[in-house]
């Protein structure tokens, strides 16, 4: 079993920046790939950014390409979410998610396809 923690949400100005954490339980962090997703109240859970097991690849939504990082440290069994010029349209409850790897470079967009989820972390964004 997994347990996903995240932290760093919070209020912030359309322009600011935010870094989400997620920390994992386990010896085996290595082995997932790891998601961001969002939902905005009404809306359904969308796929954000997710990251391969190694770290070495990386893939995001059209909405927040180029603004949003993601990233991982395997030794500290954590990936992040560095947000940059946010926009209230970010505004969501942010979820990380693992699912294991089915080979180094593989990633997933589906949220469907992950087995594990944290209990989210608000984020709001100001206009």
């Amino acid at each position: 079993q997994v347990q996903l923690v995240e932290s760093g949400g919070g209020l912030v100005q359309a322009g600011d920046s935010l870094r989400l954490s997620c920390t994992t339980s386990g010896r085996t962090f290595s082995s997932y790939v790891m998601g961001w997703f969002r939902q905005a109240p009404g809306k359904e859970r969308e796929f954000v950014a997710t990251i391969s097991n190694s770290g070495t690849t990386t893939y995001y939504a059209d909405s927040v390409k180029g603004r949003f990082t993601i990233s991982r440290d395997n030794a500290k069994n954590t990936v992040y979410l560095q947000m940059n010029s946010l926009k209230p349209e970010d505004t969501a409850v942010y979820y990380c998610a693992a699912k294991i790897a089915s080979d180094s470079g593989s990633y997933d967009t589906e949220s469907r396809s992950y087995d594990y989820w944290g209990q989210g972390t608000q984020v709001t964004v100001s206009s």
